[in-house]
């Protein structure tokens, strides 16, 4: 009897276990103008739809503030808004913008949210694959610099100081967004999770008996092909840009759809950048602002931040890369 009941207690610690097991979940829906997906695991299948449900209404609900294609967003009343006029913030403009501001002196200028003129402007041209004039370019670009507004955190409002000041948060939102999912899932007690913006990607904890997440990179030449080895990650956020696809062509030359704003064009380097951080919105900035700086500046930049970063330039058809010391490899080498 003794041992029959040792047994039975076994088995119903075996079944319970079993019941256990965290369960995958995967969701994909359009939002910010891409495919959204969150990936998590956990037990309870009626507080994972919750958690999803909850974490896409808190994506609109930013993107809401922070998109300059919705005439009635955040971003588009700021850019509507007349000059040496303090205009009062939501919360999270104020925290993107704080960061977008920090961004903006550690990229020496280099990653810029009030491009918002040059960006409309080229966005206009690229839809109808025509070059715009330089007069209209130099215009616009004008129209763009962070030294322009003064904010104020304590009261969350804002100034701009020159008129015609518009706002771009392309280069940071996704990311930053990407992020605030995953804290969301965090606070619902969603613990090991993943969440991809359009490739600004953002994860928590390890999957089960996993050691990361695993993220594939594409090869700069083909969007089609993979790096042979995949990045794996967790706690990390994961940002790639390049210019390599979107480019409007223009005397023999490519101009991607990466603005600089020092000079009011699009790069033509032909590269694509991948950068690992610990959280969305510096992962994106970094992308965008080691697209356009020369390698050397940033490699330096991303050292400095303490993230890792790998640019791979197209030259002719052979690929040449650049990266941090601590960045994984991913061809498939040894070093």
């Amino acid at each position: 009897m003794k041992y029959q009941m040792v047994a039975l207690i076994a088995f119903m610690l075996t079944c319970f276990c079993t019941l256990a097991q965290p369960k995958r979940y995967t969701s994909t829906r359009p939002k910010m103008g891409s495919p959204f997906t969150i990936i998590f695991y956990h037990t309870d299948s009626l507080l994972a739809q919750n958690a999803v449900d909850n974490a896409y209404a808190l994506v609109d609900s930013l993107n809401i503030l922070f998109s300059d294609y919705l005439p009635q967003s955040e971003t588009n009343m700021l850019s509507r808004a007349p000059a040496n006029s303090w205009i009062t913030l939501s919360q999270a403009m104020t925290d993107l913008l704080v960061q977008s501001e920090s961004a903006w002196k550690l990229s020496g200028g280099t990653f810029d949210v009030t491009m918002g003129a040059l960006s409309q402007l080229w966005r206009r041209y690229r839809k109808s694959n025509t070059f715009p004039p330089r007069d209209s370019v130099m215009l616009a670009k004008g129209l763009c610099g962070f030294q322009y507004i003064q904010l104020d955190t304590t009261n969350k409002r804002l100034l701009k100081k020159q008129p015609g000041i518009c706002f771009d948060f392309g280069g940071i939102a996704k990311g930053y967004v990407a992020q605030q999912v995953i804290r969301r899932l965090a606070m619902l007690g969603v613990t090991s999770a993943l969440a991809n913006a359009g490739g600004d990607i953002v994860c928590s904890n390890a999957p089960p008996g996993k050691a990361g997440w695993t993220v594939a990179v594409n090869l700069p030449q083909n969007e089609a092909e993979n790096w042979p080895r995949n990045l794996v990650i967790e706690n990390k956020a994961v940002a790639t840009s390049g210019d390599m696809y979107q480019v409007l062509e223009h005397q023999g030359k490519y101009y991607s759809h990466i603005l600089d704003p020092n000079t009011g064009y699009g790069t033509t380097y032909r590269r694509n950048v991948t950068v690992l951080a610990t959280d969305g919105a510096t992962a994106d900035w970094l992308a965008t602002t080691c697209s356009i700086l020369p390698v050397k500046k940033a490699l330096k930049l991303a050292r400095k931040q303490h993230t890792n970063v790998m640019i791979a330039v197209l030259k002719g058809k052979k690929t040449v890369t650049f990266a941090t010391p601590d960045f994984p490899d991913l061809k498939g080498q040894d070093k």
